[in-house]
């Protein structure tokens, strides 16, 4: 190897995927590269459609520009570019500015086509690297849709508060040389109340209230917040089902940040979706409810091409289920008088983790106080009944397994409920992991906070101990990804012969069932699988690449089976058909399920030795 080789050869082996390559695989790059001085000049005639190549920048610096103009990405030393049109085949957009001269090495589609074919570490880097990361080709944009937003990136201005021992003047006047309609009340950086100007208007002004009195005298106690890294599409949600129009924001620690109002919100976009969800929370009719859920199915099929993450469907589908489980509550009460008891009426499964589909089924339950009468018992009976039937007639189809509070066995007491998680954890049986798999997902709907609270507090309580986890383990690993020999494709068929891949059996199931593992070894409360995610960050259980890949896996998955099922493939529930991706799609399929495959075997290595 003459010296000018063996210097490109040392600057190339450095670099990854090669550095993680035997030498071959880097003296076939070397041999096969051509060299080029990029200049100011000669940038326009290099990324070309016709001879898409493969470009590793030595030195120098550039700007990556898409075709309106915008810096995409600033390429220096060691980064690669031109890999987007080799992986898809798609013509290139995006064109090259030289910000400052140097050295790029450049590799045909044949050479780059033999190393991916031949090296699955090489092909691996690129298909992750396209957009940075596994998933951003199908839901990254430069600016985020409105509902993907963090309340945090609405937030302008500080938390306006003041203690509540403060007069209702002092309230006003501070209000006024902010410039807010709102202000929150705090003890030791703990909210505790809010004041509004509606407040100054209806309890202070038309009541001639002293406004020497303390604030807390007109304040709203226990207002309802939200976290600084909630979503847009959440904020409104509250603010629709509780007919609010203020919501503090805090952060982790719970402290106040700020407010954000409902102009501030809708001011962002307007959803017909969202809207709904106001109006189902306001029917005044059992007739109205079903008349509104009649337009989900086209509602959603417009949301879903207007938004960057089609995931999100899943947390607005789960918003609509719980508008209606609430209002159908409220309209029972309002035929059969008000609940002789406090209650909680509460969800499980795919509803409790924000993540139903077009064909999810219902997952529900009540939680009530021990020590019911028989007509205390019989009232939720039929409420639970009247619930269930209603949201069938909505489209919401009735649970297979009948975990629904319409079956006895979904309608406890507090007391009930613990014994029979304490009996699954003690006696982790295959049934008792399926049930826990179902039921360790649950979320509050209406009803009782407190009487939640308590219940959630003593599941906390109840012991799990390595058996327990080592038994979940094992049962996640039961269930193979369906990734074969020379890395193809395990398809199933259907009676007409259809081939198809089971996205949720295979795919989004494991996953979830990975996260709510450690999610329970941490104490996590959160049922949604990317907020356990998110909140497993800070825990050392899982390493962080890890759980970054479990979140792309899962949005890719959970992407491909909304759009399934939005645009009516005719497959079965949940499936699709791999030979309908792009080439770009299947290797990206295949990477996910061979992350979700090393998930599995990670966490059964752990949780087995007891490592954890």
């Amino acid at each position: 190897m003459n010296a000018e080789l063996q210097e490109v050869t040392q600057f190339v082996i450095k670099q990854t995927p090669f550095n993680q390559l035997d030498d071959a695989a880097c003296d076939y790059f070397v041999t096969h590269l051509e060299v080029i001085y990029l200049t100011r000049e000669n940038q326009h005639q290099w990324l070309s459609s016709e001879r898409p190549k493969l470009f590793l920048i030595r030195s120098g610096e550039y700007d990556l520009v898409d075709p309106n103009g915008t810096v995409i990405t600033k390429l220096t030393q060691g980064d690669y570019f031109g890999f987007p049109s080799l992986l898809t085949g798609e013509a290139i957009q995006n064109a090259l500015a030289v910000q400052k001269e140097g050295i790029v090495y450049m590799l045909d589609q044949q050479a780059f086509d033999y190393l991916r074919r031949e090296y699955k570490t090489f092909e691996q880097y690129f298909v992750r690297a396209h957009k940075n990361r596994l998933l951003s080709s199908h839901y990254k944009s430069k600016n985020d849709s409105w509902s993907e937003k963090k309340i945090a990136e609405l937030m302008n201005r500080k938390a306006v508060i003041l203690p509540p021992d403060a007069s209702i003047r002092q309230a006003a006047k501070k209000m006024k040389k902010y410039g807010v309609s709102s202000i929150m009340l705090t003890e030791h950086d703990r909210l505790v109340g809010v004041v509004t100007d509606r407040d100054l208007r209806n309890r202070v002004l038309a009541d001639e209230v002293d406004p020497t009195e303390s604030i807390s005298s007109i304040m709203s106690v226990k207002p309802k917040f939200i976290f600084e890294n909630n979503r847009v599409f959440s904020a409104l949600h509250l603010m629709l089902k509780y007919n609010i129009h203020h919501l503090p924001v805090l952060d982790e620690f719970h402290k106040p940040l700020g407010m954000i109002t409902s102009t501030d919100l809708l001011r962002q976009q307007k959803s017909d979706p969202v809207q709904l969800i106001g109006r189902i929370y306001k029917a005044n009719t059992v007739a109205d409810v079903k008349r509104y859920a009649d337009e989900i199915p086209g509602l959603l099929k417009g949301f879903a091409n207007n938004i960057d993450d089609i995931s999100l469907i899943g947390k607005l589908l789960s918003g609509l289920t719980d508008a209606l489980t609430a209002r159908l509550i409220h309209l029972f009460q309002e035929d059969h008088g008000a609940a002789p008891s406090s209650f909680s009426f509460i969800c499980f499964g795919s509803q409790a983790r924000e993540e139903q589909t077009l064909h999810s089924d219902q997952d529900n339950g009540l939680l009530l106080p021990d020590n019911l009468t028989a007509e205390q018992q019989a009232y939720f009976k039929h409420m639970g009944e009247f619930v269930c039937e209603q949201l069938a007639i909505c489209g919401i189809k009735r649970c297979p397994g009948n975990i629904m509070a319409s079956n006895e066995q979904c309608r406890m007491s507090i007391s009930q409920w613990c014994e029979r998680f304490f009996k699954w954890i003690k006696s982790p049986t295959p049934e008792a992991m399926l049930n826990c798999k179902i039921y360790f997902d649950l979320r509050f709907i209406e009803g009782s906070t407190s009487l939640y609270g308590n219940f959630c507090e003593q599941l906390t309580h109840i012991a799990r101990d390595d058996l327990f986890y080592a038994a979940m383990a094992s049962d996640i690993n039961n269930t193979a990804v369906p990734i074969g020999l020379f890395n193809q494709f395990k398809l199933q068929k259907d009676a007409k012969q259809h081939k198809f891949l089971d996205l949720k059996k295979h795919g989004v199931i494991i996953i979830n069932d990975i996260v709510r593992l450690y999610a329970l070894k941490a104490g996590i409360r959160r049922a949604n699988t990317q907020e356990r995610l998110d909140a497993l960050l800070k825990y050392a259980l899982i390493n962080k690449d890890d759980i970054y890949n479990l979140k792309d896996c899962w949005r890719f998955l959970t992407q491909l089976r909304l759009r399934t099922q939005i645009n009516e493939e005719g497959l079965p529930s949940n499936c699709i058909n791999p030979g309908k991706l792009n080439s770009l799609e299947r290797h990206q399929l295949k990477e996910a399920f061979y992350l979700v495959k090393q998930a599995q075997q990670a966490a059964a290595f752990k949780f087995s030795r007891g490592s954890l």
